[in-house]
């Protein structure tokens, strides 16, 4: 069975949340999901994975978690190459963190498998559809 390991790193549970709603997607479509909070995984261990979901809220100014998942990502970032992506946050103001975060993974030649989805706070009934949709892609 496959096996696609939904990453996260969360301050508050916003972002733990999406990440069990991706990861219940991914198991109802088939494959495994192996969520891990940011301090269980290795880049190294990540990059060993085809696809992969990666979850961080908004920090700051506008930036992704900087003291353990920017890091985190930074590393894995060169080995994204060829693999299928879906990254989710939440935020509590603007947003604007993912439009940067789509464009990085993009960069690294992965592939997207839907919009970065973002929830204000706590995903509502819109997100959790994203969530479960970006989740199908993956196990595809």
């Amino acid at each position: 069975m496959k096996q696609i390991p939904v990453i996260f790193w969360t301050g508050t549970g916003n972002t733990q949340m999406m990440a069990d709603a991706v990861a219940e997607a991914i198991n109802a479509a088939g494959a495994e999901a192996v969520v891990k909070n940011i301090s269980e995984i290795t880049a190294d261990e990540a990059a060993g994975y085809d696809a992969l979901a990666l979850g961080c809220p908004a920090m700051g100014a506008e930036v992704l978690e900087e003291c353990e998942f920017e890091p985190f990502f930074t590393e894995l970032e060169g080995k994204l190459a060829g693999k299928k992506v879906a990254i989710f946050g939440s935020y509590g103001w603007g947003g604007s963190y993912m439009q940067d975060w789509e464009a990085r993974v993009k960069d690294a030649g992965a592939t997207l498998v839907a919009d970065g989805v973002l929830a204000l706070g706590a995903p509502d009934d819109e997100a959790m559809a994203k969530l479960t949709e970006a989740g199908k892609l993956l196990a595809e």
